[in-house]
């Protein structure tokens, strides 16, 4: 597949995860739902690993602690803040305030990936960053707060953990990463999940809406999602595709308005305007580069 449809394939899905986590907010615990999607991404993955006698490059030597940091930082810790945050914010600012991982991004491709973006990519990323801006503004020293700086303050662990699946040896299949990200992911979530069944314990009301966030996390955002974007990552530079990825409050956004959890505002119309805009000049720079590759 090409990794530009992919880069916009994993936006799309991604788009609904602030959406769900909204309605798991109140029937499940969100260590407990990033802990039951993992265990179903893992079986979903088990078939691929075993056709393709994947596993001894699962537990390999040189790669095993990198996997274990991209699971632990990309998946456990950063999507259980992810969705606790969604109990105090809406999935709007959710997702719009995950756009600071492009400040990350580029930080980090700049020092650790040696990569040189363009001018024209960070102009664009300001775009996408003023869109942010515009559409929060409105929520200063509100009450949801607590949960937008949830958001801003775990943001730069799913850029490490990319930062570091791109210094993976280039013979790996994007699909045993995936695999490998939700396999490592289960030593750190069975760790919290311990700790918050002391703390507080741990509450799942089992139901139809349950069930089916658990399905559209486990199998569509940890499984097919990942592989898209690992797919897209590995094959381009990774603050460009972050910057398509992370202009997908647009799509979140507009579902929230048609489910009738958000109401429209001018200035959020402007925000997702610039987010847009932002995102189409990325890509714009994305096709220009494989064209001459």
């Amino acid at each position: 597949m090409n990794p530009l449809l992919a880069a916009w394939l994993c936006w799309g899905i991604i788009g609904i995860s602030p959406i769900a986590g909204h309605y798991a907010a109140t029937v499940i615990n969100p260590v407990l739902l990033v802990f039951c999607a993992t265990l179903l991404a893992c079986l979903s993955f088990t078939p691929y690993l075993n056709k393709k006698n994947q596993w001894s490059v699962l537990f390999a030597k040189e790669t095993r602690w990198k996997f274990l940091f991209i699971g632990t930082f990309g998946t456990a810790f950063s999507f259980s803040v992810l969705l606790w945050a969604l109990h105090y914010t809406t999935a709007t600012n959710a997702a719009i305030l995950q756009q600071s991982e492009l400040i990350y991004a580029l930080l980090f491709s700049v020092l650790f990936l040696k990569e040189k973006p363009k001018c024209s990519q960070f102009f664009a990323s300001a775009l996408i960053l003023i869109g942010s801006l515009l559409i929060l503004i409105k929520e200063q020293y509100s009450p949801r707060w607590t949960g937008d700086l949830m958001i801003l303050g775990s943001t730069w662990m799913l850029q490490a953990a990319s930062c570091v699946a791109k210094k993976l040896p280039k013979h790996l299949d994007y699909r045993t990463i995936a695999a490998a990200r939700n396999f490592y992911a289960l030593p750190a979530l069975t760790i919290l999940l311990v700790w918050q069944f002391y703390q507080e314990g741990v509450y799942c009301h089992l139901n139809f809406t349950s069930l089916t966030v658990i399905f559209y996390t486990g199998v569509l955002k940890y499984g097919l999602a990942m592989i898209l974007w690992y797919q897209a990552i590995r094959m381009l530079d990774l603050a460009k595709v972050s910057a398509i990825y992370l202009s997908y409050p647009v799509l979140t956004f507009s579902l929230s308005v048609l489910l009738g959890l958000e109401k429209t505002q001018p200035y959020q119309f402007v925000g997702l305007l610039l987010s847009l805009a932002g995102s189409y000049l990325i890509s714009n720079i994305l096709k220009k580069q494989q064209e001459h590759s």
